[in-house]
C-alpha cells in the first residue's frame, strides 16, 4: 500500500522518505514540469498542502525545481531517475567507510547477467549504443 491505510482499514503510516519517493515518482511520470494539483493525482491519499511541503523540501534538497506558471507553480526533478538512483549509490558508498569492502561486497552479490553489464561499462560499451 502506498500510505493511507493498511490492509485493515486503518490508517499507517509511512516511512521515512516514502512520501518524498512518491513524489518524485509522479513527477518523472509526468515526464514534465506539472503543478502540485497533478502531482497529488498520483498520490491521492496525501493532503495537498503535505504535498507542497515535501515539493518544498524536495527543492531545498535540489532534487526539484520550481517555477512561475500564472498565478501557481510548475514542478519537475532535477534528475531522471537513474540519476537518482546513482547520486543515492553514491551517497552510500561515501558513508560506507571502507570503499573496498563496500565495492567488493556489492559486486559479489550481483548476478550473473548484471556482472556481464557492469564489465561491459566499465569497458565503455555502453548497452544501449548497439
Amino acid at each position: 500500500m502506498a500510505g493511507g491505510e493498511d490492509g485493515r482499514g486503518e490508517a499507517r503510516r509511512r516511512a521515512r522518505g516514502e512520501l518524498e519517493g512518491e513524489v518524485l515518482a509522479a513527477l518523472w511520470a509526468a515526464g514534465g514540469p506539472v503543478p502540485a494539483t497533478v502531482v497529488q493525482e498520483q498520490v491521492p491519499d496525501a493532503a495537498y498542502t503535505t504535498l507542497l511541503t515535501i515539493l518544498t523540501r524536495l527543492g531545498d534538497k535540489g532534487m526539484v525545481t520550481r517555477q512561475r506558471a500564472g498565478r501557481s507553480y510548475v514542478y519537475a526533478p532535477v534528475d531522471d531517475q537513474a540519476g537518482h538512483a546513482a547520486a543515492g549509490m553514491h551517497s552510500l558508498l561515501d558513508e560506507g567507510g571502507d570503499r573496498a569492502a563496500v565495492l567488493a561486497r556489492f559486486v559479489s552479490d550481483l548476478s550473473s547477467d548484471d556482472e556481464r553489464l557492469l564489465e561491459q561499462l566499465l569497458h565503455g560499451d555502453h548497452p544501449d549504443r548497439g
